[in-house]
């Protein structure tokens, strides 16, 4: 029996539900083989302005505390280039660990089925990317406490979502599980 394909119809709380029933979701995943663009203009892209915006508005209205006594200050100018340039950095990560994922989804027996890297590392990416909120005060101490829990909780998703999403057999999986934590934390925490 073949897989469901599902284009822009993908259920629309299947990528959220990891917050709250993550094996349900990684289970439904393993279901369906949903469009690579759907995702990535459904939920990918928006997720991914989280981040650039959030760190915008908080050092336009706060500064960036390093560790000194006055807030790093920039001019708009400056925290708009940064913020576009966070934004495509991310998504380049982001895109990148989906197509590597999917390449190399051949060599331990996984589903080749790129919209459905897609939709595990936009799971994964969830977590950091909520969590970048943060960055509204953005104090180096403050995000470092958010987010180091936050991308274990990440890593945690893709360790348990490899094998349900992609239907790795365990024994042939494992190379393949940390080499994308190693590869998804890079390109997350960038």
């Amino acid at each position: 029996m073949g897989k469901r394909v599902i284009g822009s119809g993908i259920y629309s709380f299947l990528l959220l539900k990891a917050f709250y029933k993550s094996f349900k979701a990684f289970t439904e995943l393993a279901k369906v083989d949903p469009s690579p663009i759907s995702i990535i203009f459904r939920y990918l892209l928006w997720l991914m302005l989280l981040p650039p915006l959030s760190s915008l508005i908080g050092a336009a209205n706060f500064g960036w505390r390093l560790g000194a006594n006055e807030p790093l200050m920039m001019g708009s100018n400056s925290l708009i280039l940064i913020s576009v340039g966070y934004f495509f950095v991310l998504l380049f990560g982001l895109v990148t660990t989906a197509i590597i994922g999917c390449w190399m989804a051949g060599t331990c027996g996984a589903s080749e089925s790129l919209g459905r890297h897609f939709a595990l590392i936009t799971i994964v990416a969830q977590p950091l990317a909520i969590a970048s909120i943060a960055h509204l005060f953005p104090d180096v101490l403050v995000n470092v406490l958010i987010l180091i829990p936050t991308l274990i909780w990440s890593m945690y998703l893709l360790y348990k979502g490899i094998p349900i999403a992609l239907d790795t057999p365990p024994e042939r999986g494992m190379p393949r599980h940390i080499w994308q934590m190693a590869g998804s934390s890079v390109s997350e925490s960038a």
